[in-house]
């Protein structure tokens, strides 16, 4: 089926260039980018269909790369092109114009089952996916099914004979699934988004000690024989190493921690020594060690009890740095906590690099979004790049996840429309299915990002608008946190740096806590709490931990907000006594070191509350730290009266209301002291109208109004209570 016709070298004129791995959203499109210059220089124009030849003939469709990549002499093409034309990444292919032909009729032969059977329907279905894609026989093509999945086609037979275009008016026929097995399409370099310079590093690594090692023989050296990677969970660890097993010709063997232990003596050791020998004889060769923590974890820290362990530990590193060269064996380890794996396997010679598989930022998100929803019918309201900029702390499989909850809500958009008694959808429904933005934003209300999981806070929604007076705190608010996110270009143009911290403090009540809650509901950021329940503990070195543990997770996040509400109970003011330490001073030592050490606090925005500021560590109160301190003033009179209309403009309001009077007779009282009264004057309401309801009548019938009198009720009870307070000396000045 995948027999290569007969190349001729003198039928038209061919032009040669370097493979490069394509963009992520255009896998499956058999598309082939190359520089305007060099399609003008060739004759061609978008969307003219070439050959590309490697040690194989494929068609696609060529249309321009981007500037970036221009002058340089290269053809972007995808994994499946780079299959099709049996060629890799940095070998050279020629190109040349074809004629190609509308197709009358063309058989595929899907790679797996999925575990259903195929019909005349779905023939259509994948007609609809891959109309519009150059295809010739012996092909495989890649249909992108609703949702995240795939499956990946054979071209079996054309009608007519050659490259031919996929229409509306070609026939499509599925012959029997070549795999009857349940399974998913390969994982390509173009599936990896937004970890460019980390794959690279692994085809350092990796291909071009199997390609030519020569190169490492003229040089005096050993190619490098081991990587580790690590990073938090769900950032492509394993994706990366699936698609170097799929794209290299390289002998692939994975190890599952589980699978290698044994209940009997020596068996654990033995099941190890198997594996390497196997890709000894199968050299070159990959061995991968998913979760290599629970294989190689450190022996230090194991007890007596766990000696297989240590066995399996001391095996595993005979293996990779023993007396016996193990050759083209290149082992790839991969963690999310490697602060655990013994030191000794951490060195050259064993794993020889290790790389950091980070967080996606903005554009990196935007590259994944890209690679999950290319197969999803997107409505034209989807903004990607407005999700990618409001999905902060999510990694790829966040991401993964995100885009399908989107579509599962488009679904239950129309599951009320569907038909369960016959026996096949109608085909123009299938069809009539789109994702739009609103889906997006309510499968974001589904997704948590993994990153801020333990930690993650759903802050009430409070906008600015709720916060009455305080305009300059806002603004300042606002410039600090906002403003790097938005202006980005220019902080790097004048080399400046945005503060790292903000300390409210103020009477209680003046809306020092909604200030932080309006903060991260506008910014959009990540938003972590803090209480001090979480950070005091009574074992020593447990609250320095959960300090360290906090800002990392505040690192992985950014841009986050790391709220410290009552700072003066997690930071007071250190005892100068030469006695013992105790656990408030050593959580002040790691606070400060956190905000203002050696690690950059890169991106994490510190804010924090209290009304008592006095108690604070004046260290914590310096440059570099807390740099703006404000104060929140008792609100004046016009401010009262904005805070009288906020809390009061969801309620039904009597005619004879008037919130200057208000304003004026409540001189000392702040937001809070308002809030209850609007609060206590509802009440009131309430009351009166359960009061007008005769016996036996129905509540919906009787009228509620919020009148004038409830208010100066309500206000009145506070007065009351705030002169009994500083009587006895309980109210805060």
């Amino acid at each position: 089926m995948r027999d290569n016709d007969f190349i001729s070298d003198t039928i038209r004129e061919s032009f040669m260039y370097k493979v490069k791995e394509a963009l992520g959203k255009d896998t499956g499109r058999a598309v082939a980018r190359m520089d305007p210059d060099d399609m003008k220089s060739s004759g061609l124009e978008p969307g003219d269909v070439i050959f590309i030849t490697g040690k194989r003939r494929t068609s696609a469709k060529v249309i321009p790369c981007y500037a970036d990549e221009r002058g340089k002499c290269i053809l972007q093409i995808d994994g499946i092109i780079r299959e099709n034309a049996q060629t890799s990444i940095d070998e050279k292919v020629t190109i040349e114009p074809a004629e190609c032909k509308e197709g009358i009729r063309i058989k595929l032969q899907p790679d797996s089952g999925f575990g259903v059977q195929y019909t005349g329907k779905d023939a259509r279905y994948f007609g609809y996916l891959l109309e519009g894609l150059p295809v010739m026989a012996g092909d495989k093509v890649r249909a992108k099914l609703f949702g995240s999945r795939s499956v990946d086609c054979w071209v079996v037979e054309t009608n007519p004979v050659g490259a031919v275009l996929i229409t509306s008016k070609t026939k499509i026929e599925l012959s029997h699934p070549k795999n009857e097995e349940k399974g998913s399409s390969k994982v390509l370099y173009e599936d990896i988004g937004g970890l460019g310079p980390q794959v690279q590093r692994i085809r350092e690594m990796i291909e071009l000690p199997l390609r030519h090692p020569e190169i490492f023989k003229r040089l005096g050296i050993e190619a490098p024989k081991g990587v580790f990677l690590y990073g938090p969970p769900g950032t492509g660890k394993t994706l990366i190493v699936r698609a170097v097993a799929n794209e290299t010709d390289a002998y692939f063997l994975y190890i599952s921690g589980p699978a290698i232990m044994g209940k009997f003596y020596g068996e654990s050791e033995e099941r190890l020594r198997k594996v390497f020998s196997e890709a000894q004889a199968n050299a070159p060769a990959i061995i991968f060690i998913d979760e290599i923590d629970a294989i190689a974890p450190k022996r230090e820290d194991m007890g007596s009890e766990k000696q297989v362990e240590k066995r399996v530990v001391a095996q595993l590193l005979s293996l990779m740095d023993g007396l016996e060269s193990r050759g083209k064996v290149i082992v790839i380890g991969a963690t999310n906590i490697p602060n655990t794996i013994d030191p000794a396997l951490r060195r050259p010679g064993r794993f020889d690099r290790e790389l950091a598989i980070p967080i996606p930022d903005k554009k990196q998100r935007l590259e994944i979004l890209e690679i999950h929803t290319r197969g999803m019918p997107l409505a034209e309201d989807v903004d990607l790049d407005k999700l990618a900029a409001v999905t902060h702390g999510f990694v790829g499989a966040d991401l993964e996840a995100f885009a399908r909850e989107a579509a599962m809500t488009a679904l239950r958009g129309i599951i009320h429309e569907i038909d369960y008694e016959v026996e096949e959808l109608p085909y123009e429904q299938l069809l009539s299915l789109k994702i739009s933005m609103d889906n997006f934003r309510e499968a974001k209300k589904e997704i948590e990002p993994s990153a801020v999981r333990e930690v993650f806070v759903e802050v009430p929604k409070v906008s600015w608008e709720e916060v009455g007076g305080l305009d300059e705190i806002k603004e300042a608010l606002r410039e600090t946190v906002e403003w790097p996110l938005k202006y980005a270009s220019l902080f790097r143009k004048v080399n400046t740096q945005p503060p790292k911290g903000i300390l409210l403090s103020g009477r209680p009540g003046t809306g020092k806590t909604y200030m932080a809650k309006a903060l991260a509901t506008e910014s959009g950021v990540n938003f972590i709490s803090v209480k001090s329940s979480q950070i005091m503990s009574r074992f020593l070195g447990e609250s320095e931990k959960g300090i360290m543990e906090l800002f990392k997770k505040a690192r992985q996040a950014a841009p986050s907000i790391l709220f410290f509400d009552e700072i003066d109970s997690i930071c007071p003011q250190r005892s100068s006594s030469n006695g013992e330490s105790n656990t408030s001073d050593r959580v002040i030592s790691q606070f400060l070191t956190e905000m203002d050490g050696i690690e950059e606090l890169s991106g994490v925005f510190i804010l924090a509350a209290t009304n008592r500021i006095e108690r604070i560590d004046p260290a914590l109160l310096r440059s570099g730290r807390f740099e703006l301190i404000y104060e929140l003033p008792s609100p004046n009179e016009q401010t009262r009266q904005k805070i009288f209309e906020i809390h009061l403009r969801s309620k039904p309001l009597h005619r004879d209301v008037d919130l200057q009077v208000l304003a004026a007779m409540n001189k000392d009282m702040v937001g809070a002291d308002i809030y209850f009264i609007c609060q206590k004057a509802s009440f009131y309401a309430i009351r009166d109208a359960v009061e007008s309801l005769a016996d036996g009548e129905d509540e919906s019938r009787a009228e509620v109004f919020v009148k004038q009198k409830h208010l100066l009720q309500a206000s009145e009870l506070v007065i009351h209570n705030n002169a009994e307070k500083a009587r006895q000396g309980l109210r805060y000045e």
